[in-house]
């Protein structure tokens, strides 16, 4: 009965709510179902009592890291309210990121599409396609985010905006986030407890989860991240400056970024390390050789730095392990990053940071080209 004077709004739908709740059960039994991704170990020489471990988030789904990220956004959107029935889906993203939304978006029944720069890569733009996304290609990489939202409005969709909401969409205080995974599967290793997590930036998602769930659960662990040419978080932390931007596209696809993205959380970084870009694709190309693996440029910009850190602590008598992300498979990069004729089209010479990376490896010494 309502109070008289006053207004009662009631917004209520059970229709709504029903579908809501069905479509939330839907994305944690994909959740369930899908097995942890693994802990592997890098083959460093055992009488340096250092581990080097890389999580290989290829195994997801969708095939990378950002398949945690979309799952989470997608819940933050379903359980804010923000995604019903019928919601056409938006997002600016350079690829990996829109690859596992659109995964998320047809198994919901929503639309999808994908705000991207026009220099992504077709492996990816042909993933994207795969999983039902529309792609909708911009000419100037900063103004994907424009744009995103206002089609998003135009439609009276959603925009995602994973460069806002990356840092609170996850929960960092455990429920098997890759925090919580990566030490649990550390447990019974001889050095359970991490000296560094070396991640990228890119969204700023993993790095505040990794970085919080370190200081929320006491470990004295030390987060890294790596940052390539042209990218933002670097200076932008150098400087301690939200607002720099580099007006640069990077070449290192998910995690270097032309502006600080909302969600990078500087204050939970004990270091960032800047890798050129010619050391990131020599360091994937490296992995292939030592262990077999393909992986993306985003993988040899962690593998860099940490390689950088188990120096360090070589040199300074430090056992211990060091813990990095192995993000996605080199499949999506097989015309770029693994083709010789893009990379001399870049103007990228990898062979001092190939030699820097042999020399580590026999000798341990750590000396990057000049």
């Amino acid at each position: 009965m309502s109070v008289p004077g006053s207004t009662d709004v009631d917004r209520s739908d059970p229709a709504r709510r029903a579908w809501v709740d069905r479509a939330v059960a839907v994305v944690e039994a994909d959740a369930h179902r899908s097995a942890d991704t693994h802990l592997l170990s890098y083959p460093l020489p055992p009488e340096w009592g250092i581990d080097l471990y890389l999580k290989d988030e290829s195994t997801h789904p969708t095939g990378s890291l950002k398949h945690r990220l979309a799952r989470s956004l997608f819940l933050y959107g379903l359980c804010s309210g923000q995604i019903s029935e019928g919601t056409t889906v938006v997002e600016a993203s350079s690829g990996s990121t829109a690859i596992s939304e659109a995964y998320f978006a047809r198994m919901l029944g929503l639309p999808f599409v994908a705000v991207m720069p026009a220099s992504t890569s077709e492996e990816k733009v042909a993933l994207i396609e795969f999983h039902g996304g529309r792609c909708h290609f911009v000419a100037d990489p900063p103004e994907i985010y424009e744009e995103a939202r206002r089609l998003a409005a135009e439609c009276g969709g959603h925009f995602l905006d994973q460069f806002t909401f990356a840092e609170r969409a996850t929960d960092w205080r455990g429920n098997n986030n890759i925090a919580e995974s990566i030490f649990e599967q550390m447990a019974l290793e001889r050095s359970p407890v991490p000296e560094w997590v070396v991640v990228g930036a890119g969204t700023g998602g993993t790095s505040a989860t990794i970085g919080r769930f370190i200081r929320y659960r006491r470990f004295p662990t030390r987060l890294a991240v790596v940052d390539p040419e042209n990218s933002a978080f670097l200076p932008g932390y150098t400087s301690g400056d939200r607002d720099c931007t580099t007006g640069i596209s990077s070449r290192i696809e998910g995690i270097g970024r032309p502006r600080v993205e909302p969600s990078f959380v500087p204050t939970i970084v004990d270091r960032m390390i800047g890798v050129p870009d010619a050391a990131s694709l020599a360091a994937m190309r490296h992995l292939a050789e030592a262990t077999g693996r393909r992986a993306g440029g985003s993988t040899g910009t962690n593998l860099w730095g940490a390689f950088a850190l188990v120096a360090e602590m070589l040199r300074a008598g430090v056992q211990g392990s060091v813990v990095t992300l192995l993000c996605d498979g080199g499949e999506r990069y097989a015309h770029t990053y693994y083709s010789d004729e893009w990379v001399a089209g870049q103007g990228l010479d990898l062979a001092p940071a190939a030699a820097t990376l042999r020399r580590f490896t026999e000798t341990g010494e750590w000396a990057p080209p000049g």
